[in-house]
């Protein structure tokens, strides 16, 4: 589990397809791999993905087929920053919100506003991801924790907006972000958790 508190930003040293349709992960991550050992979880960008080797300053992880079928981390590059938080501890302060590092989807940024100190990023939001979006709610973005600021459609479809401070444009690949890219999301595991079960309740009879 994670918080979507993000630790420090790594980069990319190596990525390699792999015969069975996935692929390894090299990154560049002081803290990350300071204490790594081998099979454990980092968050990378906001996908969950599990050490198979690591060095000082850099860990490997292998990304899966169904990984890369459904998350933006198909989109790295050498070279890339990404976002890294490492597994919450049991008794650590809960900052974020709960992060699963399960990416429910992409997204695509619409538009990037600067509004005083702080910066306004819209994106599409798949509309089977949209009941489960909600202003004021908790959403990861690239495995960022953060709150919906505004929820809406237009004739493209549904989409929704996160207001971001300046510690975390510094902080976090977002900061960079610009119009026309691609980031990973996942939704509030409580809102996924509730509309399974109502699809379980039967319909009320008149």
């Amino acid at each position: 589990m994670f918080t979507g508190i993000i630790e420090e930003r790594g980069r990319v040293l190596g990525w390699e397809t792999t015969p069975d349709g996935g692929a390894r992960l090299t990154v560049a991550a002081p803290l990350a791999a300071s204490d790594a050992a081998h099979g454990d979880s980092i968050a990378v960008s906001g996908v969950c993905l599990t050490v198979v080797a690591f060095g000082d300053d850099r860990f490997t992880a292998d990304v899966m087929g169904q990984t890369l079928a459904v998350s933006a981390i198909a989109d790295l590059q050498p070279g890339d920053d990404v976002n890294l938080e490492r597994a919450a501890k049991v008794g650590d302060r809960l900052g974020g919100h709960i992060v699963q590092g399960h990416v429910d989807g992409t997204g695509a940024v619409l538009e990037v506003r600067d509004e005083g100190s702080w910066r306004v990023l819209r994106f599409r939001l798949p509309d089977g991801l949209a009941p489960l979006v909600v202003d004021k709610g908790s959403i990861a973005v690239a495995g960022v924790s953060l709150t919906v600021s505004a929820v809406g459609r237009d004739d493209a479809g549904h989409w929704f907006e996160v207001s971001l401070i300046p510690e975390t444009l510094e902080a976090t690949t977002l900061g960079a972000i610009t119009s026309g890219g691609r980031v990973n999301l996942e939704t509030d595991v409580l809102a996924r958790h509730v509309q399974r079960m109502l699809a379980f309740v039967p319909a009320a009879v008149a």
